[in-house]
């Protein structure tokens, strides 16, 4: 995989499998992530095909900077991977804030605005593949949270209408819309951590068994690779059947329970 990659997101959860699976594949990344002790760290493990760069999604400047950053340590880019998220706001849509809706749009809807446009700016000349993270809160209603399901169904429009635009300079616009995954960001939703986390995504799911960090990866890496030369414009379900089967996962995201409020702001304090 000759391709250099910007991972938004990347220093954890399914952006460190992703961040991963390109490296293992001979790709170059750059790590664009806020946590700047798990971002570095990940970036040295890997060696001379990772950098790691400070970024806020939701700051335009911070955007510019990572893709400059890896245009410039590698040469060019050829992809970007829009993954930076959080669960945020939570709760009945008519005790959620204005500006709590605020902070998770920012993040969930802003971020990967920004990240299309800047990595169609730095690709446009030689072509390349961008590919965001929806969910499926972004396909079905009553998937996630009220304002987490608003961005994830934006997320699935923009695909749509940037591939439409994009596809002019050879710039391929997928996304991948995940069921519940076993990663730190859904851990905190549970007592019990992983460990509960995967045995609850597993009872939900039509095939018995968890999504992995690894199992999303997987599709991330593929809509990258040249062997999706002729896909734009999809969003890839990667769910065990879950939307097409129409069984109800557990509840964990809808669920007003104590501990879903409380993960959910923490989520917006970080």
């Amino acid at each position: 995989m000759d391709h250099t990659v910007v991972v938004t997101g990347g220093a954890s959860g399914i952006g460190e499998a992703t961040v991963r699976a390109i490296v293992a594949e001979g790709g170059n990344v750059v790590i664009a992530d806020l946590q700047e002790e798990l971002g570095a760290a990940l970036a040295a493990e890997l060696g001379n095909a990772a950098i790691f760069q400070r970024t806020d999604v939701t700051r335009e400047e911070d955007i510019e900077a990572a893709i400059a950053a890896g245009c410039t340590t590698f040469g060019s880019i050829t992809g970007m991977v829009n993954n930076a998220g959080i669960v945020g706001a939570v709760g009945s849509i008519m005790d959620t804030t204005a500006e709590a809706y605020d902070k998770t749009m920012a993040i969930l809807s802003r971020g990967v605005y920004l990240g299309i446009k800047h990595a169609a700016r730095a690709m446009k000349e030689h072509g390349g593949a961008i590919v965001s993270l929806a969910s499926t809160a972004g396909i079905l209603g009553g998937q996630g949270p009220h304002v987490y399901s608003m961005a994830k169904h934006g997320v699935v429009g923009l695909t749509k209408s940037a591939a439409s635009e994009l596809s002019s300079y050879g710039i391929r616009v997928n996304a991948v819309a995940p069921g519940g995954t076993v990663t730190p960001m859904t851990n905190a939703l549970v007592e019990g951590g992983a460990e509960a986390m995967t045995q609850a995504i597993a009872a939900g799911s039509p095939l018995g068994i968890a999504c992995m960090p690894e199992d999303i990866a997987a599709a991330i890496l593929y809509l990258l690779s040249n062997e999706a030369r002729y896909v734009t414009g999809h969003t890839l379900t990667v769910d065990a059947g879950l939307t097409t089967a129409g069984n109800t996962p557990p509840s964990f995201f809808a669920e007003e329970a104590k501990i879903l409020k409380h993960a959910g702001q923490r989520e917006l304090d970080a």
